[in-house]
This record gives structure tokens, C-alpha cells and sequence, in this order.
């Protein structure tokens, strides 16, 4: 009898220790969404003034990264989770199964956790830019000479698409894995850092409590130790402030996640979006018959092959093959425009963030 009731024990632990299906996913949803959440606030910023923030939209992926890695690496040292697994009441454990383990990482675990929780992330996002810039060049027909190295790149960036596929079948085979109890973790970088996931309990609590309470002053200790306290506790104290805002506003970047979302785009256009004009008459048909001489005079003039309005803003030369910037509305050279929106990513001349696919070219009866 009791070695039945300790059995029973230990099962009624492991079951109560293991989050379900929804709680795993939802917590990693959480961090999905507070991503590109951010990156459009950052995009406002840098549309809003370009010249004080426009360094935020150019380097987003690795000042996200520098904040990620700051962020994680507090909650994994003090709560052995992430941001979002703490959010939702869970911890990191090393152990197999049986009883519940105890609050704390170990070493190996803690920094092969942090690479894959920042590092993936990251990477995923440059190769999808990348791939999204090689589609863009593929649309505008532009082929340059590329060396065999270059080659070899642009086929592991192709590539790219079916590894993704192929990881998203093991992520799915995994889920189901773990939805039968056949796997102890729902997402393969879990297991390839050697941890899983568990619930939070009350001791848990306390040891985090316990940790918190003994990191003092060492009023005593030598310079250098003082100057490691005060270093460290600046970064706890930044890692504090960052999650406490993020906490309190991750309903609304899930909101802000939701709002600007590619399915939800035609809903936004609908609500905020003006009415579109109708299209302008070509004006020699409008005024051929019935234009005072005065304004056909300055409207030749506009149209002299060295009129200020047909110069390209860059080369300082008559504009050929003319493309407008969607976002700012100036008129370029093709050829110079695309060379310098894939380069700097924003207009030469009023700083907005843009893309190639802002690009839009001109085309006029008289071409």
C-alpha cells in the first residue's frame, strides 16, 4: 500500500508539472507577436523623423537582438525560463522524468538556451530579407555579374524555403509528439538545448524570492568585484525595466501585432484609407485648344530637356527610365534610385524608410 500510494504520488507530480498543448503555444505566440509589434513602433518613429530615428529602422535586427539577448539572459538566470515561458507560469528544467526538479539551469543548458532563444530568431529574419531582396531584384529584371561564391550563396538562399518547410514539419511532427505524450518537449529547439518545459510551483517561487534577497552590496570586497556588483546591477536593472514595460504592454503589442498583419491589411485600408482620386486627363488633350499662349509657353519650358523638373535628384542629369519613390513622391533615374534604395533603404532626399518595392516606374505617352 505504500509503495502504491508513493507511485501515485510521483505520477499526480509529473502530470501536474506538465504544461499542456496551449499553454506552450501560446507562450511562444507571445513572443512572435512582440517582434514585429516593435518594428512597426520603430517604423513610426523613423517615418515621424527620419534624421533622428531613422538609425532605429536601419538596425533593427541588431539592436532587437542586443535587447533580446539582455532580456532572456535575465530570466533564464533568475527564473530558468524565457520572457514569455515565465509570463505563462512555466520553468526550464534539465531533468528526465520523475519528481519535479528543482529552480536553476545548468550552465550548459542556460547558454545553449540563450543562443537558440536569440540567435535563431535572428537569423531566420536576415535569410527571409534576404530572400525577399533576391525576389525583388528577380521582379525589377536586374542581373548583375556574380562571382562563383556569390552563386553558391544565392543557391543556399533558394534553398532556404524548403529547409524552412522541412523544419515546419518537424516542429508539427513534434507537437503531436508531445500532444500524445510520446516527447517530454513541443519544439525541437527545446530539445536540442537538452531541456523541457514544467510548471511553476510554490517552492519555485520562493527559491526566486531567496535569489533575489541574497545579491547585496559587497561593501567589503575588492574594487574590481564592486565594479562587477554595480555592472551587473545595472543590467538587472535595465533587464527589470524592459520586461516590467513589456509585461504591462504585451496585450497591446499583440493588438499592434494584429492590426498591421498582412491578413488584417484589407480591413485597415478599408477603415483609414481616402478615397482614391480619379486619374488625370493627359493635359494636351485637356488644354490643346483652349491654353492661354502664356501657359503653353511655361508648359514648354517645363518639358526642355534641361528644366530643373526633369533632373534626377541624384546624378544631377536628365532622368531615363523615371521611377517615383511611393513613399516620398520624388522622381529618379531608375538605375540610380535602385542602386541606392537597395544599399541605404531609405529616400536620398527626405530620409523615409524604403524599400525596393516602393519603387514605381514612369511611363508617359511621349516615352
Amino acid at each position: 500500500a505504500a509503495m502504491a500510494e508513493s507511485g501515485a504520488h510521483l505520477t499526480s507530480a509529473t502530470v501536474n508539472e506538465q504544461p499542456s498543448i496551449f499553454e506552450v503555444l501560446a507562450q511562444e505566440s507571445l513572443m512572435e507577436a512582440i517582434r514585429p509589434a516593435l518594428r512597426h513602433a520603430v517604423k513610426v518613429l523613423a517615418e515621424s523623423n527620419p534624421s533622428r530615428f531613422g538609425f532605429l529602422w536601419q538596425r533593427f535586427d541588431e539592436l532587437y537582438l542586443l535587447l533580446d539577448l539582455l532580456l532572456q539572459n535575465h530570466f533564464l538566470s533568475h527564473c530558468s525560463a524565457s520572457f514569455s515561458e515565465n509570463f505563462y507560469g512555466l520553468k526550464r528544467v534539465s531533468g528526465g522524468r520523475g519528481l519535479p526538479v528543482r529552480l536553476g539551469l545548468h550552465r550548459r543548458s542556460h547558454w545553449r538556451s540563450l543562443l537558440l532563444l536569440c540567435l535563431v530568431p535572428y537569423l531566420r529574419a536576415k535569410l527571409e530579407a534576404t530572400l525577399a531582396r533576391q525576389r525583388d531584384e528577380e521582379d525589377f529584371s536586374i542581373r548583375l555579374a556574380q562571382t562563383r561564391s556569390q552563386r553558391l550563396y544565392r543557391a543556399a538562399v533558394a534553398a532556404y524555403p524548403y529547409v524552412s518547410s522541412a523544419w515546419q514539419a518537424w516542429v508539427f511532427c513534434q507537437q503531436l509528439f508531445f500532444i500524445f505524450g510520446v516527447s517530454r518537449t513541443h519544439n525541437p529547439l527545446l530539445w536540442l538545448a537538452r531541456v523541457r518545459l514544467a510548471r511553476l510551483n510554490a517552492q519555485d517561487i520562493r527559491d526566486m524570492e531567496l535569489k533575489t534577497s541574497k545579491t547585496g552590496n559587497p561593501a567589503e570586497g575588492s574594487l574590481l568585484q564592486r565594479v562587477w556588483w554595480l555592472t551587473s546591477q545595472a543590467v538587472r536593472g535595465v533587464a527589470l525595466s524592459l520586461s516590467t514595460s513589456l509585461s504591462l504592454g504585451v496585450f497591446f503589442l499583440q493588438f499592434l501585432e494584429w492590426w498591421y498583419s498582412s491578413d488584417n491589411q484589407s480591413t485597415v485600408k478599408t477603415l483609414t484609407s481616402l478615397p482614391a482620386p480619379p486619374p488625370p486627363l493627359h493635359l494636351q488633350q485637356e488644354h490643346s485648344c483652349q491654353d492661354p499662349p502664356s501657359i503653353s509657353a511655361n508648359h514648354s519650358e517645363e518639358t526642355q530637356p534641361g528644366s530643373r523638373s526633369m533632373t534626377c535628384p541624384l546624378c544631377r542629369g536628365l532622368r531615363t527610365n523615371a521611377t517615383v519613390l511611393s513613399t516620398s513622391g520624388f522622381v529618379f533615374c531608375y538605375r540610380c534610385i535602385y542602386t541606392y534604395v537597395k544599399a541605404n533603404r531609405r529616400c536620398p532626399v527626405t530620409g523615409y524608410p524604403t524599400e525596393l518595392q516602393h519603387l514605381i516606374k514612369i511611363y508617359s505617352p511621349e516615352s
